[in-house]
Order: structure tokens, then C-alpha cells, then sequence
């Protein structure tokens, strides 16, 4: 019987379908300076992790049963790709399934920043009982979304799940992908049968985007040695007063710089579910007042989660069937 080890967990269904196939699956939790051992002692052939899990090349070389690496997520980064792929290991993971999730989670953070709500939301229970009238009238200069403009860097599924959220908002969407030169979204505002309508959008130049945008949201893969996709000049160039998101990648954006053009007043905010210090984010960015931070839990939905375990339980039966 092959074995599956489920490092980082897997939701009930996804496991259900492994186990009707034929699989073990083992959803022990162990630690990563034990996992070649255990991998071993257990004979595993498929290892499952998400982003905690670090499967880097000294623990493919020393587990020599395995012959699938599973990423439940979009990225890969924590996963040796080409050198597990040079040992004939099939490298998988789930680019679709948590679309809809991270993109909603875009959304509350432009909701957030809109509204400052990161700032009152903090305030309120410490300063509400006696000074409410004074946060009212220090919160009520919040920016409605109809009419904005939402940048978007990096136009694969997620970009183009966001850009239909955000035409629902009424707010204009210019997408910039160096790989993506056009893409049909399919709006299905109305929820009824055949009443769905298309749109087709082109990608724009990154500097378009930079002046035009009043927020810009991040989703694209981790930059060749670690660059920065915002660095201080791409910052500096983007519009006076706008907004970041970044649920992609700690390191898309230059923290520092950041920092800076926020300090500066040149910026009005970021929304940061990513950092480049994980688990242990700079303290100023988690303090800073116009900055809304979550703790990377882009595609942590429970919808989301067993919309994965299901795509990557059938991706594993799909090249390595029981």
C-alpha cells in the first residue's frame, strides 16, 4: 500500500479520496528536523505540506521512497522544484483552488484602508467610551471604491477573480502581466443561468499602472533572487495618497521603503497578509497605523481548504494512481 504523509494537514474529503483509492494517510505533524527520518521509517511515497514545510534538496536527497511532492497552495517556493524534478519526483500543487478566497481577502483589505478601520477598530474599545465623538469626526473621511482605480500586478486566476470582484464594486481594473498580454473574465453578477455577460482585458505597462492606480494589489510568483516587484523607485512612482495589497509573497514589496513612503506621507496605506520575515514580521509594520496586517491566511478559508484538499488529492491519483 502506498503511503501519504499529510505534513501540514489535509481537509476530510481530500483525504477521503486518497483513502478510497488505496492510500495510508498519515496526518501526524512532525517536526521538520525528524521529517527525513519518519519519511523513511514509514516508507512514504507522497509527502503533502503547505507553507510551513520546507522541502528543500538535503531532505529529497535523504528520502529516496518518495515520488510526489504536493504543494496545497499556489506557490511552490518552499519546495526544491527542479532539483526534486531532476530525481524524477512529480512536484503538484493547487493554482485554482483558493482563487475566490484571496481575492476576497484583497477586498477587505481595500475595505479596511478605505475606511481606516485598522485605526479605529484599535481606538474604539480604549478611547470609545469617552471621546466617540472625536474618533467620529477623525474617521469620517473615508473614500468610497465606485470609481477608483485598482492596479493589479500579476493577471493569472487570482488577479482575474479580483478584477470581476471589482467591476462588481464599480471600480475601474488595469491589469499589468509581463506573460498575460489579454484574458475574458466571465461576470455572473446576476447568479442566473445564461445571463452572465464577458469582458476582455488587456494587460497594461507596470508604469501605467504605478501612476494611475489608487491601490495595487500584488499576484505574482516570489522574483528571481528574492527582488522586490515595489521597490523605493516603483513606490515613489506611484500615485500620491495610494494604497498596496500584498497576500502573495513576503519580499513582492520593500518593507523598508515601504515604511518610508508611508512615514513620508507619500502613500495613504497597505494592506500586508505577507512578510518577509515569517513568522516573525518587523514589529514596525505590525504597529504601523496605516497599515491593515493579517497573518497570511490568503487561501485559510474553510472553502477554500477543501476546495484544495479535493484538487490535490485528484492531482496525486492523476500521476501516482494506488
Amino acid at each position: 500500500m502506498k503511503t501519504v504523509l499529510a505534513n501540514d494537514g489535509i481537509d476530510a474529503e481530500g483525504r477521503r479520496i486518497l483513502e478510497q483509492a488505496g492510500f495510508r494517510v498519515l496526518d501526524t505533524k512532525v517536526p521538520q528536523e525528524e521529517l527525513s527520518e519518519f519519511i523513511n521509517a514509514q516508507g512514504v511515497d507522497v509527502l503533502l505540506v503547505r507553507s510551513a514545510t520546507q522541502v528543500r534538496r538535503p531532505l529529497i536527497e535523504a528520502c529516496p521512497s518518495l515520488r510526489v511532492i504536493g504543494r496545497a497552495g499556489v506557490g511552490v517556493d518552499n519546495i526544491d522544484t527542479e532539483f526534486a524534478r531532476s530525481r524524477h519526483i512529480q512536484v503538484l500543487n493547487t493554482p485554482g483552488a483558493s482563487a475566490q478566497s484571496v481575492a476576497e481577502l484583497v477586498l477587505a483589505h481595500i475595505f479596511t484602508l478605505a475606511r481606516r478601520l485598522q485605526q479605529s477598530n484599535r481606538q474604539m474599545p480604549e478611547k470609545g467610551p469617552s471621546e466617540f465623538n472625536a474618533l467620529k469626526k477623525r474617521y469620517s473621511d473615508g473614500v468610497e471604491l465606485k470609481g477608483r482605480t485598482l492596479g493589479i500586478i500579476g493577471f493569472g486566476r487570482i488577479g482575474q477573480t479580483l478584477a470581476t470582484m471589482a467591476i462588481g464594486l464599480g471600480m475601474r481594473v488595469l491589469p499589468h502581466d509581463p506573460l498575460v498580454r489579454s484574458a475574458v473574465l466571465e461576470l455572473d453578477l446576476l447568479h442566473v443561468p445564461d445571463k452572465a455577460f464577458r469582458i476582455e482585458f488587456e494587460t497594461v505597462p507596470l508604469d501605467w499602472v504605478l501612476q494611475q492606480s489608487d491601490f495595487i494589489s500584488l499576484h505574482v510568483p516570489r522574483q528571481p533572487g528574492g527582488q522586490a516587484v515595489l521597490g523605493r523607485a516603483e513606490l515613489l512612482r506611484m500615485k500620491p495618497g495610494a494604497f498596496v495589497i500584498n497576500t502573495s509573497r513576503g519580499g513582492l514589496v520593500d518593507e523598508l521603503a515601504l515604511l518610508d513612503a508611508l512615514n513620508q506621507g507619500h502613500l495613504g496605506g497597505a494592506g500586508l497578509d505577507v512578510f518577509d520575515n515569517e513568522p516573525s514580521p518587523l514589529p514596525e509594520l505590525l504597529r504601523h497605523p496605516l497599515i491593515s496586517v493579517s497573518p497570511h491566511i490568503g487561501g485559510s478559508t474553510r472553502e477554500a481548504q477543501a476546495r484544495i484538499g479535493v484538487e490535490l488529492a485528484q492531482r496525486v491519483l492523476e500521476v501516482y494512481p494506488a
